[in-house]
């Protein structure tokens, strides 16, 4: 039997859409799955004279030309490892496994260590797209030596989506586990605009008593006017859907428990390691938390009772919103950008973080117009601070009086907000000259001695305080 292009271990639904758009794309390939039926139903649904299924790990191995190029798409944590372990006696000196599972960055440079031991290259693949994504054309965000990169590069960048100039959504990120971070953070970026998105909807449903039509034309108009990105243009689907139980549309049925698989509170606890501010990304994680208290939440808002209120449409409150929105959206973006371009200096990944906000932008959940524009500006920088760039400044420009504005407006009609408002406080604090944190440095001394740099001469000093 002819030998194939690449081989793919694990059939869910992501592995199973994978295998289908290698087949499209012409690429032989092996296909092997723990549980036999697995590979067996795969087959006698989507066979081709592409791909050839295995039962056993030996002869799918044996199957693949060399260097053996080996995607595996399992479970993240113990999973990879035992499909690792496996594959340890069969896989040769030169060969490439491709963990394309949603893996924390620091078990992927574990495996790099471990693997490389025995001359097997290990990549660390981010992807994002969903099931759609990984049938049509995902984002990939690929990491190892760039050896291995040279002999998959092809590969990757013909399973990928396009950018907006039609070149493929795949780039080498760095070494060991930088694709895998790229892509915690890019899901650190979704959960925070999920969740402001989730505060605009509350803010229309309750304050303006919007009905689900009417928040889905909102996001209609806000992609045609400000940003039209892949989270915004499925919140109008969302919002449009009839509910096959009831009269009325799904969304008014569906629990208020927000589920999270975990990349959030890692993009969350690495920034506090690293010492990076992204607080609308910490809020959206709180959100998910509180959300999912919902026995709490019920009991006590009855001795917490809200006092509500409205807006009028009429005040420019529709304007507002949108502005709001799209002022929170770039702040996210800027915050995983600040997050990666600390990691790639401390891990020396040497990131180029132009190409990771161009290939967002295409197949990822959370592309949009605006990638181009931090694309742009991080070429313009060229390694400087993109706060700087004046694309940005333009951007962000004269939107702080509309965010100012709905805030107002939920404070007062006490609808929780604290994505949009933490998104505002951060713009004030990295924009200000002078932070009353010379304050908390005066305390830290009275109480513990802690010293503190002066403003009109340089040393380290300590008061003896008047007690």
């Amino acid at each position: 039997m002819e030998k194939s292009h690449v081989g793919l271990i694990g059939l869910g639904v992501m592995g199973a859409h994978l295998a289908r758009n290698l087949g499209d794309k012409r690429y032989t390939l092996s296909v092997y799955n723990r549980t036999a039926h697995k590979t067996e139903e795969f087959l006698k649904n989507y066979g081709s004279r592409y791909i050839q299924g295995f039962t056993d790990l030996d002869s799918f191995v044996e199957s693949l030309e060399l260097p053996r190029k080996i995607i595996v798409l399992v479970q993240a944590g113990t999973a990879v490892d035992d499909v690792i372990h496996s594959l340890e006696g069969l896989v040769s000196a030169g060969d490439i496994i491709m963990d394309f599972g949603n893996s924390h960055f620091r078990d992927t440079q574990k495996r790099c260590e471990l693997l490389k031991k025995k001359e097997v290259h290990f990549m660390g693949c981010g992807i994002s797209g969903g099931e759609e994504g990984a049938l049509h054309g995902a984002s990939i965000m690929p990491s190892g030596s760039r050896e291995s990169w040279k002999d998959v590069s092809a590969l990757l960048e013909a399973v990928s989506a396009k950018d907006f100039e039609g070149k493929p959504c795949a780039t080498y990120v760095g070494e060991n586990g930088a694709g895998h971070y790229v892509k915690m953070v890019h899901n650190g970026i979704e959960y925070a605009i999920m969740q402001l998105m989730a505060e605009v909807y509350d803010i229309l449903r309750t304050i303006l008593h919007f009905d689900a039509l009417q928040v889905a034309a909102f996001f209609e108009d806000f992609n045609a006017q400000y940003n039209r990105g892949f989270l915004t243009e499925i919140a109008v689907h969302v919002l449009r859907q009839k509910d096959t139980f009831n009269d009325g549309h799904l969304i008014d049925f569906i629990s208020d428990r927000a589920e999270q698989k975990g990349t959030g509170r890692w993009t969350v606890i690495d920034a506090l390691e690293r010492g990076v501010a992204v607080p609308t990304i910490m809020e959206a994680v709180n959100a998910r938390i509180v959300s999912g208290d919902t026995q709490r939440r019920e009991s006590l808002s009855g001795r917490y009772p809200s006092r509500g209120g409205e807006i009028g449409e009429s005040d420019g409150g529709i304007s507002a919103l949108h502005d709001a929105l799209y002022f929170g959206m770039i702040v996210s973006y800027l915050q995983g950008y600040d997050l990666m371009k600390k990691a790639s200096a401390d891990e020396k990944w040497n990131i180029d973080l132009s190409e990771i906000f161009r290939i967002w932008q295409g197949g990822c959940i959370i592309r949009s117009d605006f990638l181009k524009n931090m694309q742009d500006a991080l070429k313009a920088t060229r390694g400087g601070d993109v706060y700087m760039n004046d694309s940005i400044v333009k951007d962000l420009s004269g939107k702080s009086e509309s965010v100012k504005k709905v805030l107002t407006a939920a404070i007062q009609c006490d609808v929780p907000s604290a994505a949009l408002m933490s998104t505002l406080a951060h713009m004030n604090s990295v924009g200000s000259k002078r932070l009353p944190t010379h304050f908390i440095q005066g305390l830290r001394d009275f109480f513990g001695a802690h010293t503190y740099e002066r403003t009109d001469r340089s040393g380290v000093f300590h008061a003896e305080w008047n007690r």
